[in-house]
């Protein structure tokens, strides 16, 4: 039977991390898939759900949780709504989010392999980390991007610094989302660190990249400058697909759509491929 727990971690600057796990009880092998949502994203979105059950129908633990910064609560936990702790965001906080969440499977599922399932910029997240912790064994990066600095537009880091905020829109709400100046000078100060394309060329882990070839928020050659930074990772072309691979929020249907349903597919192949 499919079961569904939550688990509850302090991350960054003590915020609340919310995550929960997916697994059938009566055959879950030693694999836990750890999901790292993107940008704008959280770990409810969509049709994120039915992905986790997905794997766990064939055997696979998947945890997924909300970045302790992606403005998503517990009051309500299916939409962006803390537009504070949303500004305050870093890539160093969401890095020790992950590394928080790989701790606690570390300890909780002791000798487990350990996937790393990135989309958007937690694909980015997920090469990096992937490079930098021997605990991780594989790497499967969704519509990833290849640099973090890709959110946002050059000609807007004057303003920024300036005023200590620019503003994204919500494409679903048409909310303007603020982004504080920390997430540029965290950027800025650890750019060596944060360069995905570099960690790219040292990953030797397994890594699957699958991109749709219709994703205009980060188009398909961003998933061919990733394999050519590192040509033993397997590219995957999903066609005709979107940056969500066909899913919305709120997402009501009770199958996965399509090009979703192709991109699981793909991954599970891979995943028994790389045992």
């Amino acid at each position: 039977m499919i079961k569904k727990t939550e688990f509850i971690l302090t991350g960054s600057r003590e915020k609340v991390i919310l995550g929960d796990n997916t697994y059938d009880d009566t055959n879950t092998k030693q694999e836990v898939i750890l999901f790292i949502h993107g940008f704008k994203g959280f770990k409810d979105w969509g049709a994120h759900n039915l992905v986790a059950e997905f794997f766990a129908t064939r055997g696979y633990r998947f945890l997924k949780f909300n970045l302790s910064h992606s403005g998503v609560g517990a009051e309500n936990p299916l939409d962006v709504n803390d537009m504070d702790a949303f500004a305050a965001n870093t890539i160093s906080k969401e890095l020790a989010d992950v590394n928080t969440v790989v701790n606690y499977i570390a300890h909780t599922y002791a000798g487990a392999k350990i996937t790393l399932i990135g989309h958007s910029r937690g694909g980015g997240l997920a090469v990096i980390k992937g490079e930098t912790d021997s605990r991780i064994d594989r790497v499967v990066t969704w519509s990833a991007i290849a640099d973090f600095s890709s959110l946002w537009k050059p000609e807007q880091e004057e303003e920024w610094e300036k005023t200590g905020r620019i503003y994204v829109e919500n494409a679903r709400t048409k909310e303007k989302m603020p982004l504080g100046s920390e997430l540029l000078m965290d950027y800025k100060a650890h750019k060596n660190e944060f360069d995905i394309l570099d960690a790219a060329s040292q990953l030797e882990l397994p890594w699957l990249i699958v991109h749709g070839d219709e994703d205009v928020n980060v188009p398909f050659s961003v998933a061919q400058q990733l394999a050519q930074a590192q040509p033993k990772a397997v590219i995957k072309k999903i066609a005709g697909a979107n940056h969500v691979y066909g899913a919305s929020h709120p997402y009501t249907e009770k199958l996965m759509p399509r090009h979703l349903q192709e991109v699981c597919d793909k991954t599970l192949k891979f995943l028994e491929e790389t045992v």
